[in-house]
């Protein structure tokens, strides 16, 4: 008998937590493009529906930017006309009008820019300081806002706990650029722990100084990589906070190819584990979900690092 026969996790809630989280998933785009080997689009195309069918309601699916930075998403234009009948919403990141030009002519509606909360990663990352970036994004969230209200930007911000070159990274100077990215309009934020250095305390004092700075709660998502084993902890901490939207990576699939000491991003099916655990609804099949990272699993040629992952699929071999 498997555990979910079993009845478990046995949910207990806990006061002060959403009821419901809305996950983001990020495997197909944060996942694959750390890739060393180009993941062939059909197969990304199956992986994407097979995480629609699991119950996940929000899939980023590639990335617009030019081929020479991220060649393993440079099948954008071929992969997004294979799933845009999904159901679902698609996010595709769009890091410059170029990019949103792409993204436009084939439908998309969800788009989101990346910026970064630190001079380096900037530097590394655009080749442009903070200001810089953010006067690129301008022209682009003001043009795709102006495409119709269904239309939605995501502003990522990266670098928000920790800097692989500068270190801990000053509360004030993150909720600045957050200002910035909600001032050129952007519907929502996802704060990134890019390189999984962060702490409970120090999510909790991010979070409480950008409510204090006038930051609605409501358009916040974290983004927690688990380098150090403290994705799990620093999400239950922004729940506490009031946030309900969480970045997640079937499989923990990712990291970051500008920054080469981030690992995985939080595993999807981790997550779904401790809000089950928790009395969260997600809306996510389980089952489903464990059933096709082993799937990308064996596509990749190694298996899965999420433990539920792992545990789950034990069961059912």
């Amino acid at each position: 008998m498997n555990t979910a026969e079993l009845g478990l996790p046995m949910p207990v809630p806990a006061e002060g937590l959403p009821a419901r989280v809305r996950i983001h998933e990020v495997g197909a785009r944060d996942g694959l493009q750390n890739e060393k080997a180009t993941v062939p689009t059909a197969v990304k195309a199956e992986f994407i529906r097979r995480l629609a069918g699991t119950g996940l309601t929000t899939i980023e699916a590639t990335s617009f930017v030019h081929p020479k930075w991220v060649p393993q998403l440079a099948d954008a234009e071929d992969l997004y006309p294979q799933i845009s009948d999904l159901p679902v919403e698609l996010p595709v990141l769009v890091p410059n009008e170029r990019g949103l030009d792409r993204a436009l002519a084939l439908g998309a509606r969800r788009v989101a820019v990346f910026a970064s909360a630190t001079e380096s990663f900037a530097k590394a990352n655009l080749n442009r300081t903070v200001d810089e970036s953010l006067a690129m994004f301008e022209p682009v969230v003001s043009r795709a806002k102006g495409e119709g209200d269904d239309v939605r930007v995501r502003g990522y911000l990266s670098m928000c706990f920790g800097d692989p070159w500068e270190g801990p990274v000053p509360v004030p100077q993150v909720v600045r650029v957050c200002r910035a990215l909600l001032d050129l309009g952007c519907d929502e934020l996802s704060l990134g722990d890019t390189i999984g250095v962060a702490t409970p305390g120090q999510v909790t004092a991010l979070l409480a100084a950008l409510t204090g700075a006038g930051v609605p709660v409501s358009v916040l998502g974290v983004h927690f990589h688990d380098t150090y084993g403290q994705a799990l902890a620093n999400t239950l901490a922004a729940l506490q906070q009031g946030v309900s939207t969480v970045d997640a990576s079937a499989g923990g699939l990712g990291g970051c190819p500008f920054a080469r000491s981030a690992t995985g991003n939080l595993a999807t099916e981790d997550l779904v584990w401790m809000l089950r655990g928790l009395g969260i609804d997600t809306g996510v099949d389980l089952g489903r979900l464990v059933a096709t990272s082993v799937w990308m699993a064996a596509h990749l040629g190694r298996p899965s690092p999420s433990r539920t992952v792992r545990a789950l699929s034990h069961q059912e071999s």
